[in-house]
């Protein structure tokens, strides 16, 4: 017998539309971070959260559009100090290409698509299923897409070359720290996107750049200045505020 859940799992035969569903997410989970990564790389790093930032307000414009689905005005009215926080938290020198600012754009869009259809794909799955069906998927898409942009042929090289000098037992014990904090945060975020739904994910990556900040600040002595506080004041503030008013919506509702 099966258990769902977090502590027991079996495999189990997909139907069809279950196995392309499946692909279709892997491919989508893929393509986010390929092109949240492509696209730091285009664009400054504070233009770069600042439009990410926005992904709570295009979630919103998703659920609109394709499920005519709207929200109380005072959820609309939190994104502001959301946004507004984290632009003055991450405040800094702003430059782009045009190419930079469409795939910045993009990778937005893929990564509010991404947290919608996951939380469509839980309602029949339980977070482990997802990642028991979905991670050799993106994993073999992952490495696909790194011989197109030619990474596997410039490692290939290096190592023929022996300048490739991070083979040892240090690489291999970060890569496997790497691995297990990436299974845990995928665990914790699928099963929070089930329980709390897409909108509160994307909210939750807002605090997370004003965390990360702040952790810049305590472990790295990163200078921070009055104005980049008063910023992750306002995400913070922005974040409970949201909260406040999902609770309320769903003591109105019960």
């Amino acid at each position: 017998m099966r258990q769902r859940g977090l502590t027991a799992i079996q495999a189990k035969s997909l139907s069809t539309q279950e196995s392309l569903t499946l692909v279709a997410f892997s491919g989508l989970f893929a393509l986010n971070i390929a092109m949240s990564n492509v696209s730091l790389a285009a664009v400054s790093i504070p233009l770069h959260q600042i439009m990410r930032s926005t992904c709570p307000v295009v979630t919103i414009a998703i659920y609109w559009l394709v499920y005519k689905r709207s929200y109380p005005r005072e959820t609309y009215l939190s994104m502001v100090p959301l946004i507004v926080g984290v632009s003055i938290a991450t405040a800094g020198d702003y430059y782009c290409t045009l190419s930079g600012f469409l795939l910045t754009a993009t990778g937005v869009l893929l990564a509010a698509m991404k947290t919608i259809a996951t939380n469509r794909l839980v309602g029949n799955f339980s977070p482990m299923e997802v990642l028991l069906y979905m991670s050799p998927l993106a994993a073999a898409q992952c490495v696909a897409y790194a011989f197109v942009t030619g990474e596997v042929h410039q490692v290939r090289m290096e190592l023929a070359a022996n300048t490739f000098r991070t083979l040892d037992w240090t690489f291999f014990l970060g890569l496997l720290i790497n691995a297990c904090m990436a299974f845990a945060l995928n665990i914790v975020s699928f099963q929070t996107n089930k329980v709390a739904g897409a909108l509160t994910i994307s909210v939750c990556g807002n605090v997370k750049q004003a965390l990360t900040i702040m952790l810049g600040v305590i472990l790295f002595s990163v200078p921070m200045g009055p104005l980049n506080a008063l910023g992750m004041l306002i995400t913070v503030a922005g974040a409970a505020w949201f909260s406040k008013v999902e609770l309320d919506n769903r003591k109105t509702r019960s």
